[in-house]
Parts: structure tokens; C-alpha cells; sequence
């Protein structure tokens, strides 16, 4: 295998206050085993790099959404607790801010760096505009057409305060440029849940 991409995340940045966040940052300690583990992930493959010459690619993912979307994440969530009248959790009264980019736009960042071997690199594939978390629930609360429910209880731990990438590098190295805003991928994603979930 000469090259390698690895799906990792901006998890592994933890609680800083370097902001935004930049590959070369120090990574500290990881706030929950998921990001402990990608951190590993990127540290085994510096190893086969540096043993074997592959090449090693990891991309870290922020707040990613859209289509198709996991049950389990926020988006999905808060727009299914929305349809279904039902509560969800918003930590800190929605006073936490996340740079939520788009399925498509991650997916050109991934084939771009399928084509490009570039010895190993850690590259952030986000947007670069923090979206504060009230205002993501309104945006989802405006294509739904009602109100969310929310419990508001203090963010535990695990999870940091912003998360905020600097795709400088994503732009140099693998042309990237995100495109689609947290508003149109978001009528995107409703219109998938719609297809799937309330017109069956």
C-alpha cells in the first residue's frame, strides 16, 4: 500500500485557546477515548511513514453533516426531536460554537487527497466559520417550520468549548475551497430527511 488517507477529527485539538485551530498546534490531551484513538491512528501511521515510506494522509473532520447523516449525530438529531415535538439536549444553552461543513465538501477534500501522495500531513478538512449552536437549531427550527424543545444542562467534559479550523494548509496542498453554506446544506440535508423519513 503506498498511500494512505485517514479519516481522523478535529476532536483531536481538545480545550485550547489557539484559535483557529492549525495542524501544528500541540494536541495536549484528548478529552474522550474517540479522539484518543485517532491521535494513535495518526501517530501509527507517522511510524509506517517513517519505516516503510508510505505515504500518510490524515484529514480531520469538522462537524460534519448533510446527507445521509448518522441518527446518532446533532443535526439528525435536533431536526428528528423537532419533527417528533420531542426535547434534545443544547449544552450551555447553546453557547458553544462549531464549524459545521458540509458532506460534499469533505468528499472533495478526500478525493483530492486520494490523488495527491504527499509523504505524511495532517490537513483539517472544516469550513473556517464557527457556527454558534443557538443559531444552528434556529436554522433548522426556520426549514422545519417549529419550535425546538430543549434541555439546556451544563456541556460535559468531552466536549470543547468551539471548534474552528484553519484550512490554509487544505487550500495550499489539496486545492480545497468549501463552497456550500451551513444554510443551503442544511435545506439539503431537509430535503433528504423529508424523502426518507416523512414520505415513506
Amino acid at each position: 500500500v503506498p498511500h494512505v488517507v485517514f479519516a481522523s477529527t478535529s476532536s483531536v485539538y481538545g480545550h485550547t485557546e489557539r484559535l483557529p485551530f492549525r495542524e501544528d498546534d500541540p494536541l495536549g490531551r484528548p478529552l474522550a477515548p474517540y479522539p484518543a484513538s485517532k491521535i494513535a491512528g495518526e501517530l501509527m501511521g507517522y511510524t509506517y511513514h517513517h519505516l516503510f515510506g508510505i505515504s500518510f494522509t490524515a484529514l480531520r473532520f469538522f462537524s460534519v453533516y448533510g446527507e445521509r447523516g448518522r441518527p446518532d449525530m446533532m443535526p439528525f438529531i435536533i431536526t428528528d426531536s423537532i419533527v417528533h415535538e420531542r426535547s434534545f439536549k443544547l449544552f450551555d444553552g447553546g453557547e458553544m460554537y462549531r464549524d459545521w461543513t458540509y458532506v460534499g465538501d469533505i468528499v472533495e477534500g478526500i478525493m483530492a487527497a486520494l490523488d495527491r501522495p504527499l509523504g505524511y500531513e495532517r490537513i483539517n478538512l472544516g469550513r473556517g466559520k464557527p457556527i454558534r449552536m443557538a443559531d444552528f437549531v434556529q436554522m433548522i427550527e426556520r426549514l422545519v417550520g417549529r419550535k425546538a424543545r430543549m434541555e439546556t444542562p451544563p456541556a460535559p467534559p468531552s466536549e470543547p468549548k468551539i471548534t474552528f479550523a484553519d484550512i490554509g494548509k487544505a487550500r495550499e496542498l489539496l486545492g480545497y475551497a468549501p463552497r456550500v453554506e451551513v444554510e443551503d446544506g442544511l435545506a439539503r440535508f431537509w430535503s433528504w430527511y423529508q424523502r426518507e423519513y416523512l414520505r415513506r
